[in-house]
């Protein structure tokens, strides 16, 4: 069995997490499967959106415990599990020139959520939940979580979430700004179909451009980053698809983006 479905339609590839019986939790096998797909994606021009979701009744459960338990008295290093499952992956998505959207269609737990906070829109579930679980065993956030939740909802609420790690509703979520649309269940699927579906008719450079930028700006201060800006601009105004743009502008009428 596949532990990622990958399907695709009209430029959006769906990737769809496939370990439903453990509510998608992720083991190294997994991880090499859903790191495949990400540079299988990013090699094929014809991809020009992604929508990552998971099977079942969950999303993601964070990392199988089961695989991190202790072979004869001898606890696993956490931190290989990090390197090798969990950063490739996050890494992989934030570096993707194409939008990601995640549809978080049940709970999102642990290195799950900070997966799903990764993506570029998130569109959850209104029976969705969010935890920051890692506390919970006596861990820390990873998967980005510490870099990306204080950038998200600010250092006071990315504390308590991690610290007390309570659970958070999909509501919650979207008041604090970690998810951009909360959905009814029945409907999320369709909707986030919907989403990718407009993306992929984007220009597809220019929205890498847009996502490099904001990566970028994460660890530079404001001069650099106009620099950058300057820079990201003079490459986006050589595309074909700003040509078609301004055209389309001046003749009033839709434009047609290629995706170069």
């Amino acid at each position: 069995m596949s532990l990622i479905q990958i399907s695709s339609d009209a430029g959006v590839t769906t990737l769809t997490l496939n370990r439903p019986d453990v509510l998608n939790s992720f083991t190294r096998a997994m991880s090499r499967e859903l790191q495949d797909a990400l540079r299988a994606v990013a090699a094929d021009a014809g991809v020009r959106a992604v929508l990552l979701t998971g099977a079942g009744r969950g999303f993601c459960a964070g990392q199988d415990l089961a695989e991190a338990m202790p072979v004869d008295g001898v606890i696993p290093d956490l931190g290989d599990f990090v390197r090798d499952t969990w950063n490739p992956v996050i890494s992989a998505i934030r570096h993707l020139e194409k939008p990601v959207i995640c549809a978080v269609n049940g709970v999102a737990a642990g290195a799950g959520a900070n997966l799903a906070f990764a993506c570029d829109i998130v569109l959850a579930s209104s029976s969705a939940t969010f935890v920051q679980s890692f506390a919970r065993i006596g861990v820390i956030p990873d998967s980005g979580g510490t870099f990306m939740l204080p950038r998200l909802v600010g250092l006071h609420r990315a504390t308590a979430m991690t610290m007390l790690a309570d659970k958070m509703s999909a509501e919650q979520a979207r008041e604090w700004g970690l998810v951009h649309q909360v959905i009814t269940a029945p409907e999320l699927m369709a909707e986030a179909h919907k989403t990718a579906a407009y993306l992929a008719t984007q220009p597809t450079r220019a929205l890498g451009m847009i996502k490099r930028a904001f990566n970028k700006s994460m660890g530079v201060d404001l001069d650099a980053q106009l620099a950058y800006e300057e820079q990201l601009q003079r490459d986006a105004g050589r595309t074909a698809d700003y040509a078609e743009g301004v055209h389309a502008f001046l003749e009033k009428r839709a434009p047609t983006f290629t995706g170069q």
